[in-house]
């Protein structure tokens, strides 16, 4: 087992002798056979080192540090891009950036035209071609339900989760902008096709906060379902600025600037929210047959106290970037008698989650035939696979491109710039460039990445 500690900044992890497991083929019963139901927990520009599992000093987080210590974590997890929009598309559709419908928060041509703020700009949005996540499992008998953040209708109204494969959706939209206005305290919401009002934080009232409420919305949706197998994606806002919260009870005693004190409030608060997630499926006793997974969408962002609280610790970049703190990612895997206490290193990213999570669902039969990740799902269960031999891709069409293949990266996060090396399992911090000392590697890295990429009509480039 290797065990996270904090050194020089950044979250490390040391090796330290792990039992022998039996192997998931083997120790296999009935009881395992049965069809999980499966809990998929999204931070919102949260850092991979914002956790006390994953080396924080200052964040307290005991209920998502308990799923690491009695559960699996990775150490070189990664999100499918460093902002919201395409990291969830490849997150829900199996695809990388390169191949998703949805490649970054705005698109160059196509999607549909409307306003962030004052300024106009053009969103793209899942098709009703692409197979979700929720199509897959609801396939293989699964009631599907999203809470809070889709991010993927971009400005239309048809893109919902209820016409993405989801049968039940409480939260917000982008094509309703006023939906989660204002942000965190929202007086409109939707509860499936209908906007209601939160009549709490009528006025700008800030007494009802939304993480509370999807959390209230998840667990009424367990409730409901609880004698069927279900799947539940609960997308929380928190950390994601601007940083509004009223309870800052955790943090009151500390000499920190009230924008320090907010973002490690929305963290505490969204850990005591899973907390009683956690505490209703035992009451429910549902909590043994239940995996639970937990990640961040991306990494931190600029607006964050990234020196103050070490929420990147010494990775560089930050999100928005394809360097490593915009997109290595703290993820947690955990079901009582089923995953083992381990630590990982193994490469994964968000295009594997559809593979797996049907792979535990029984419904590999219902995967669509173009996807970019694998089935990682023995690793959850104390399998070991060799996850590194193979090419991770990301890229902002036209001006980031990234590729992680065993310990080498290649990155670059300017136009027309050259792609820069790093070898990460020396240097994480992508602190020295030897593009020009292994040129021969560098090259074989940029032939994959050109290969593993689709032309999109969304994001042409020239010469496609």
């Amino acid at each position: 087992m290797k065990k996270g500690y904090y050194v020089g900044g950044i979250c490390t992890m040391g090796l330290l002798g792990l039992p022998s497991l039996q192997s998931c083929s083997d120790s296999k019963d009935g009881s395992m056979n049965d069809k999980p139901n499966i809990i998929f927990i999204l931070a919102d520009d949260m850092g991979y080192c914002d956790l006390a599992c994953y080396g924080n000093r200052f964040i307290e987080t005991p209920n998502i540090d308990k799923l690491a210590e009695t559960g699996t974590s990775f150490t070189q997890a990664y999100a499918g891009s460093g902002i919201s929009s395409p990291s969830r598309c490849a997150l829900m559709t199996g695809r990388n950036s390169g191949n998703t419908t949805i490649r970054d928060n705005f698109c160059v041509e196509g999607g549909i035209e409307g306003f962030k703020g004052k300024n106009k700009i053009r969103r793209m949005h899942l098709l009703p071609n692409d197979t979700t996540l929720a199509t897959v499992l609801g396939a293989a008998g699964y009631r599907t339900c999203l809470v809070n953040k889709w991010h993927m209708d971009g400005f239309n109204p048809e893109a919902t989760p209820l016409n993405r494969g989801f049968d039940e959706f409480y939260g917000w939209l982008i094509s309703t902008a006023h939906s989660n206005d204002p942000y965190y305290y929202p007086y409109w919401r939707f509860d499936n096709h209908e906007l209601k009002n939160v009549e709490e934080n009528e006025g700008d009232k800030r007494i009802k906060h939304n993480t509370d409420i999807s959390t209230e919305d998840a667990i009424n949706f367990i409730r409901r379902n609880k004698e069927n197998p279900f799947f539940l994606y609960l997308a929380y806002d928190a950390p994601h600025e601007p940083y509004n919260i009223e309870e800052t009870t955790w943090y009151d005693d500390e000499e920190w600037d009230v924008n320090t004190k907010r973002y490690a409030s929305l963290i505490t608060h969204m850990d005591r929210a899973i907390g009683r997630l956690i505490a209703e499926l035992e009451e429910l006793e549902l909590r043994e047959n239940t995996l639970i997974i937990f990640a961040s969408d991306n990494g931190a962002a600029k607006q964050a106290p990234l020196e103050e609280l070490g929420c990147k610790g010494s990775l560089k970049g930050m999100k928005g970037t394809l360097y490593e703190g915009g997109i290595r990612i703290p993820f947690i895997v955990n079901q009582p008698g089923k995953v083992p206490v381990q630590k990982l290193d193994n490469l994964i990213y968000f295009p594997d989650v559809m593979p797996t999570l049907a792979a535990a669902a029984q419904a590999t039969d219902k995967l669509p035939t173009r996807r970019n990740g694998i089935n990682i799902l023995p690793l959850f269960y104390g399998e070991q696979m060799d996850t590194d031999d193979r090419l991770l891709y990301w890229e902002f069409p036209g001006k980031q491109r990234a590729a992680r293949k065993g310990d080498w990266k290649a990155v670059t996060v300017k136009k027309d710039a050259p792609l820069e090396l790093y070898n990460i399992k020396e240097d994480m911090t992508e602190s020295e460039n030897l593009a020009e000392q292994h040129p021969e590697i560098l090259q074989e890295l940029e032939k994959e990445m050109n290969a593993i990429r689709t032309p999109s009509p969304n994001w042409p480039l020239s010469g496609e």
